[in-house]
C-alpha cells in the first residue's frame, strides 16, 4: 500500500502543516512514522484529512465529525476508485459522491441531486482533472533529496552535496535541512549543522524530531540553557519522546535543578515501561 509523507499531503490537500499536526494533535488521524521518524500516511489517511477539514470549515460539530470519519474509515477503499471520489458537507451530514452516486457516510442512504450537490464546494483528494502547472523547482528538489537519502550510508559526503544541491533548488525543502544537518552533525560541522537545523525550524517549527536533533547540537556545543530550551519545544511538540525527558533532565541535574531532573527523569522512566 502506497504511502504519503507530509510534503505529500501538503502539495495533494493543500493544507499548511499547522493544520497537519492539528488534525494529528486532535485525534482524526495516526499515521505510522518511517524513515528518521517522518510520519507516513495512508491513502484512509488523507481522504479523513481532508474531510475533517472540511466538516469543521463548515461548523459541523465535534461529535457529528468524530462519528462520521469513523464510519467514513471504515467504506472508504485502500486506493483511489477510477470513478473518482469527493467528499463534502450537506446540512450537517456527511456526502461521499463516487462516480454518479452519491450517499450519507453514516447512513448509506443515497442522496438525490435536489437535496443538495455535494460537488458544490467538494474537496477533491486526488488527481484533479486537469493536472496542477509542475514546479520543475521543487521537482529537481526532490530529485535531490532522493539521491542524497540512497547515498546516506555507502557516501555521506556524496548525500551532503546533494542535499545541498536540493536546498539550491529550493532553500526552504525541510527535509534535506534536516537530514543535511545532522549529517554535519556527525561530521563535527557544528556551526554549519546549526545553521541547517535553523533553516528546518523556521519553515516547520511543529516538528519535534527536528528540536530534539538540535537540543542534541547544543549540548554537543556546550550551550547548556539554550539545548534545555531545545529539548522543552521538542517535548511541548511531543510529550512522548521519552529520550528527550532523559537528556534533559541530564541537563537540568548538571544545572542543580534537581525538580525539574526528577520530574524528567521520571517520565522518562514511565514512557520507557511503556515501550
Amino acid at each position: 500500500m502506497h504511502q504519503y509523507g507530509v510534503r505529500d499531503v501538503e502539495k495533494l490537500l493543500h493544507l499548511p502543516r499547522s493544520a497537519i499536526h492539528g488534525l494529528i494533535k486532535a485525534g482524526f488521524v495516526s499515521p505510522t512514522r518511517g524513515p528518521r521518524n517522518a510520519y507516513r500516511f495512508s491513502f484512509q489517511d488523507l481522504i479523513v484529512l481532508r474531510t475533517a477539514q472540511t466538516l469543521a470549515a463548515a461548523n459541523i460539530s465535534a461529535k457529528r465529525i468524530s462519528k462520521s470519519l469513523k464510519e467514513l474509515r471504515r467504506q472508504i477503499p485502500e486506493t483511489m476508485p477510477l470513478s473518482g471520489l469527493a467528499i463534502s458537507a450537506v446540512g450537517d451530514r456527511v456526502v461521499v459522491k463516487e462516480g454518479a452516486n452519491r450517499r450519507h457516510v453514516d447512513s448509506g442512504q443515497y442522496v438525490l441531486a435536489f437535496e443538495g450537490d455535494p460537488d458544490q464546494g467538494a474537496m477533491r483528494v486526488i488527481e484533479p482533472k486537469a493536472p496542477p502547472a509542475k514546479d520543475d523547482t521543487k521537482d529537481n528538489a526532490d530529485e535531490w533529496f532522493e539521491r542524497g537519502y540512497a547515498l546516506e550510508t555507502d557516501n555521506p559526503a556524496a548525500a551532503r552535496a546533494a542535499y545541498e544541491k536540493a536546498l539550491a533548488a529550493d532553500p526552504a525543502h525541510v527535509c534535506a535541512n534536516i537530514n543535511l544537518g545532522r549529517l554535519l552533525h556527525e561530521a563535527g560541522r557544528l556551526e554549519e549543522a546549526e545553521r541547517a537545523y535553523r533553516r528546518a525550524i523556521a519553515e516547520d517549527a511543529a516538528d519535534a524530531l527536528l528540536w530534539y536533533n538540535l537540543g542534541v547540537l547544543l549540548t554537543d556545543r556546550d550551550r547548556k540553557d539554550e539545548a534545555i530550551a531545545a529539548y522543552e519545544e521538542a517535548l511541548r511538540v511531543n510529550p512522548r519522546m521519552a529520550d528527550c525527558h532523559y537528556n534533559v533532565a541530564l541537563l537540568y541535574e548538571m544545572q542543580n535543578n534537581y525538580k525539574q531532573a526528577i520530574r524528567h527523569m521520571a517520565q522518562y522512566r514511565r514512557l520507557a515501561r511503556q515501550d
